[in-house]
């Protein structure tokens, strides 16, 4: 009797080892594949936002530019009104 419980026992055991590394296997490919996944679209939004960076980076250059263009004519229209009042 004891022989034939030490036998199903084991038996339990070895499937439940077996199922246990099967479960894993199937478990970590499944990280593995999302992990692939998630790298894949971070290289891809990577290239996209440094796409988008020099964009505005472009506009940001172009509306300095324009202010400091602005700032230079206040300056001139001020100084031109002080030469009036001045004469």
């Amino acid at each position: 009797m004891g022989f034939l419980f030490r036998v199903r026992m084991a038996s339990f055991f070895a499937g439940a080892a077996t199922a246990s590394f099967a479960g894993f296997y199937l478990l970590y490919k499944d990280y593995m594949l999302a992990q692939d996944a998630i790298r894949r679209q971070i290289s891809l939004h990577v290239c996209m936002v440094n796409a988008v960076y020099q964009t505005v980076d472009e506009r940001y250059e172009s509306l300095n530019k324009r202010i400091t263009d602005l700032e230079n004519q206040k300056a001139a229209a001020a100084t031109d009104k002080m030469l009036e009042v001045s004469d």
